[in-house]
């Protein structure tokens, strides 16, 4: 991967990237909000601490069914380059009617064990208590959530990302409102604190399943590929998506869960320590989320290519893709190394949380610019269907490697939270390299799904 650009790959890829990493670069708006607004709430020690443990638990559950969003966008990109488009509407079907059978099944669940899950990691009940309810609600709103992310696949493997665009804003400006209004209170509405910020993510999930309804019903999609005119269940279409999906679920737990207890670690050592260790993760978002933007598009691109038996335009998309996230990255990190104090001001004004989150800033900042061409790459590879290869690396990487250094660092050895942090940059360097070392061996282009 060399460090200029190929233009004429360039425009294709930012046309399909672009609107992907404008839709994420909202959710990271709205994360980085939502935590200003709860760091602003009486206690925000306790609230943010809480916050850090229920939404990252949250997001350990709903993203091993979000992969949904993986399987479709693989599945339906690969017919889109075929041009078997009622075969990628028959696709969409099976999706929705999973991610009905999974809300139902996880959400009741969910609702009633919130506060058993947050307590097992919590060090302080405060904690535990504080961040029931914004979980509840979490789960509350996971079955209109599992529809949009396989709306969200279905119309960025097709390539219209300006779909996933337009619903991103619908969605995450409603969750801004309905978080200052629910949080704070208004129009006579009581303030509910960090529950009512999870109640705004299940309103704006509704919205969100709205939007998509009406888009789908639009004549050039309904007419093209004929999804609710064909509304069956189909086996071989399920057992696709769930081959595709299962291991990248697998991958997404792992990730969110060694978060979690990576948190639990950071609340070891301290309730402060476990408040900045949410800052930090928030503002980490900014780099994360636009990346995954990167890799959307690329997975698009990648797996259309395959469709149609293009190979080498295939790896080159994955190429590019992951030079123009490394740009973005590096000029973001800059940002977190050489001003952090303003990056941590618009999550918290702390003053403790704020001392304590500006050197663990400036590591995380260093670190995730090697991260693009991991998560980039690694979205290619699962659009040829490497997904399992993928999982492996993320169990070695970041269980392996990262949570023991963490624990051992930071507990073992007493060097605080900066020493749990600096465990960060070996994580994320192993897994860029042994992903871009499966990538450069082109093996996976001849995958079949």
């Amino acid at each position: 991967m060399g460090l200029l650009p190929d233009r004429a790959l360039t425009r294709t890829v930012l046309k399909i990237s672009t609107p992907a990493v404008a839709g994420l670069s909202m959710q990271m708006v709205v994360t980085v909000t939502e935590t200003a607004m709860v760091g602003r709430l009486t206690g925000a020690n306790i609230v943010l601490a809480a916050m850090a443990l229920a939404s990252l638990a949250a997001w350990a559950i709903t993203s091993a069914f979000s992969s949904l969003a993986t399987g479709t966008h693989v599945l339906v990109a690969r017919r889109s380059g075929s041009r078997q488009h009622v075969g990628a509407g028959d696709v969409l079907n099976n999706s929705l009617l999973l991610s009905l059978f999974i809300g139902l099944l996880v959400g009741l669940p969910g609702y009633m064990f919130a506060y058993d899950f947050i307590d097992f990691f919590a060090a302080n009940p405060d904690v535990a208590k504080a961040g029931t309810g914004y979980m509840q609600w979490r789960f509350i709103g996971i079955g209109f959530f599992l529809f949009v992310v396989s709306y969200r696949g279905f119309f960025n493997g097709i390539g219209h990302t300006k779909v996933f665009l337009y619903s991103a804003i619908i969605i995450n400006v409603s969750n801004i409102v309905f978080n200052y209004i629910l949080i704070f209170g208004g129009f006579g509405i009581a303030a509910m604190g960090l529950t009512g910020a999870g109640l705004a993510v299940a309103l704006s999930n509704v919205v969100g399943w709205l939007f998509f309804i009406g888009a789908t019903f639009l004549p050039e999609y309904r007419k093209t590929y004929k999804y609710y005119s064909k509304f069956s269940l189909r086996g071989d279409v399920l057992n696709q998506i769930v081959r595709i999906s299962l291991p990248v679920s697998f991958q997404n737990i792992l990730i969110l869960l060694g978060f979690l207890v990576f948190a639990a670690i950071a609340g070891y050592i301290g309730t402060t320590e476990q408040a900045a260790t949410q800052v930090v993760i928030s503002a980490l978002f900014m780099s994360f989320l636009p990346c995954f933007g990167f890799g959307m598009g690329a997975q698009t691109l990648v797996g259309q290519s395959l469709g149609n038996h293009e190979y080498t335009l295939a790896h080159r998309y994955g190429l590019e893709a992951a030079r123009l996230a490394t740009y973005f990255t590096i000029l973001l990190g800059l940002l977190f190394i050489l001003i952090p104090e303003a990056v941590i001001s618009i999550i918290t004004n702390d003053p403790e949380v704020t001392a304590i989150a500006r050197p663990v800033l400036q590591i995380a900042g260093a670190a995730q610019m090697f991260y693009a061409s991991g998560i980039v790459l690694a979205h290619a590879l699962q659009a040829a269907g490497a997904t399992v290869y993928v999982m492996w690396v993320e169990v070695l990487t970041h269980w392996v490697i990262f949570l023991p250094a963490s624990y051992v660092l930071g507990v073992v050895l007493g060097a605080g939270l900066v020493g749990a942090w600096l465990a960060l940059p070996a994580y994320i360097i192993a897994y860029s390299v042994l992903v871009y070392a499966k990538y450069r061996r082109g093996t996976w282009l001849h995958i079949r799904v």
